[in-house]
């Protein structure tokens, strides 16, 4: 309440210091001026006169100087304009005064009301969508590109978009307009092969299949290439050379890669080959030269003393996870929901384990 007190005395000590001057008259202004000067000589001369201090003689002479300056001066003086009535002016400052303030309250009630609840930075962000969602922009990005087609960044940026929108004949047209605009990448021919395989409902075509063709003769080591490549091989129920590309593609893959997890649980649903994701680039390696029982005998083993070590220590949430992959690819599905069920059991104290445990463990295909 005191601060509102201090706006309003500021106000009024504003507004009167503006209006101030109106209510005053113009007196200072007459006495400043030649004509009121010559017209106090004439009075002081007729004082002089009166007091014996001159003589007629003399004060006739100097009224009649005095005289011819004073009208002098009155032709010289420019025409004022009339002057305003002194009780106006004054009115009109007091309903100023008092005006301004209402004015200002009633536009300030229903745009700025203290009552009025807070709008955060944070929702302020996040609710720009309701005065310009993602598919407005879109629209202005795609009024532009009709406006500069050649403009290939535009293509590169709408293209991904649009496939997230679920519009992907149009994200088909734009990434063959960033092709054709950016020049040839890996990158862009996969994305583009994607697309199409999205279009078509997550079939790999032949259309696709030859953009991913084109994006490995590109760069052989693209992920994303070689995931559809073996996913196309799945569809034909060449379930063997689908498992070969994407052993290959782990074999090659960081252990951080984000899309790690995808291609292990694709490799576990067509089998694997007896080669596991639980194993280690090296042990994959060295085992390629043992005999077919040997190599199937020290995957055994290592899968048994995982699920030991999981036993004593069972917050490894990664390793509950590539012990369920193991068994899925051994094609022991029942010991597989076990031990999913033993890892639910193991980490329920920690929320944030457990959930990381059930995202991975629906990745491979067992929920619940």
């Amino acid at each position: 309440m005191t601060l509102w007190f201090v706006f309003a005395l500021m106000t009024v000590a504003a507004i009167f210091a503006v209006l101030w001057p109106l209510g005053r008259t113009s007196r200072a202004q007459d006495q400043g001026s030649e004509v009121a000067v010559y017209k106090d000589q004439l009075a002081e001369i007729e004082r002089d006169l009166a007091a014996g201090l001159i003589l007629a003689p003399e004060a006739e002479a100097a009224r009649v100087e005095v005289s011819r300056r004073l009208l002098a001066a009155a032709a010289s003086e420019p025409a004022t304009a009339p002057k305003s009535n002194l009780k106006w002016r004054r009115a009109a400052a007091v309903l100023a005064l008092a005006g301004l303030p209402l004015i200002a309250a009633g536009v300030y009630m229903p745009l700025g009301s203290p009552r009025l609840q807070d709008f955060p930075l944070a929702q302020r962000e996040r609710g720009g969508g309701m005065a310009q969602s993602l598919e407005n922009l879109v629209v202005q990005v795609e009024q532009h590109l009709e406006k500069n087609p050649t403009d290939g960044r535009g293509w590169n940026v709408l293209a991904p978009v649009l496939e997230r929108l679920g519009r992907f004949d149009d994200a088909v047209r734009a990434y063959r307009n960033s092709l054709t605009y950016n020049g040839e990448s890996a990158e862009r021919r996969s994305d583009l092969g994607e697309a199409i395989s999205a279009a078509a409902g997550g079939v790999v075509t032949a259309e696709a299949k030859a953009e991913f063709e084109r994006a490995h003769a590109l760069n052989a080591d693209d992920p994303k290439a070689n995931y559809f490549l073996g996913l196309a091989a799945e569809q034909d129920g060449r379930k063997d050379d689908a498992a070969n590309i994407w052993r290959a593609l782990l074999a090659k893959a960081p252990a951080d890669a984000p899309w790690r997890a995808l291609v292990q649980s694709s490799l576990a649903r067509v089998g694997g080959g007896g080669t596991l994701p639980a194993l280690s680039d090296e042990t994959i390696a060295a085992s390629k030269d043992m005999a077919e029982t040997d190599r199937n005998a020290m995957v055994r083993g290592m899968v048994d003393r995982l699920a030991t070590r999981l036993k004593q220590n069972g917050d490894d949430v990664e390793g509950w996870l590539r012990l369920v992959r193991a068994y899925l690819v051994m094609g022991e599905r029942d010991k597989a929901m076990g031990a999913s069920a033993d890892a639910r059991q193991a980490v329920a104290s920690n929320a944030e384990r457990l959930r990381q445990l059930n995202e991975g463990l629906k990745t491979l295909g067992i929920g619940g």
